[in-house]
């Protein structure tokens, strides 16, 4: 597998070996040996999965502090996916990075704990799975309006199809400090 860092250090795209003849496919989605020598080295506590329609766009979610890294991938169709640094004294806080994933492409990213994440579906519908590193917990999760002009992350949806409460959610410089998590060094 191929891994890259991205401009902002924890946050990895990673591109497991696909093998493939006549028949179709093959390819290990998650190995954790593999996923440890690659500087990924969390326990994987939940899996989710979430369908979607074309435009629609989930995010910007982080939870804390009961934080959650994920691993993203798409089963099937195609996604614009992001990340966001949130953490308070980080270098790269307020700073995003930006992959389009596919069924086709295989690509996967990886997120940190401590960071927002968000996706927008580009093809017709789209399969979506996250393997996180803690358990979902209602009482701490939080979100980042999707379009937070201090932000200014180029989603390629222009007018997307959101939740009431995505839609709620607050910038980033209106959540006080002490809802944020604190930057304690890259993982």
């Amino acid at each position: 597998m191929k891994v890259t860092q991205t401009k902002i250090p924890s946050v990895f795209v990673i591109e497991p070996d696909a093998f493939g003849d006549q028949r179709g496919w093959f390819l290990e989605t998650f190995s954790q040996k593999r996923y440890e020598q690659a500087g990924i080295k969390l326990p994987f506590v939940q899996d989710n999965v979430s369908f979607s329609a074309k435009n629609v766009l989930r995010g910007l979610h982080f939870q804390y502090p009961h934080s959650q890294g994920k691993l993203v991938q798409v089963l099937s169709g195609e996604v614009f996916d992001a990340a966001v640094d949130i953490r308070v004294g980080s270098p790269t806080f307020g700073q995003w990075v930006a992959e389009t994933l596919s069924a086709d492409n295989h690509k996967q990213m990886y997120i940190p704990p401590d960071f927002a994440h968000g996706f927008c579906v580009l093809s017709d519908t789209a399969l979506f799975s996250y393997k996180c590193t803690d358990y979902y917990s209602g009482k701490d999760e939080g979100g980042i309006v999707f379009n937070d002009p201090d932000l200014k992350i180029d989603w390629p949806v222009a007018s997307p199809t959101l939740s009431k409460k995505d839609a709620g959610y607050p910038r980033l410089k209106d959540i006080p400090k002490n809802k944020l998590p604190r930057f304690t060094g890259d993982k």
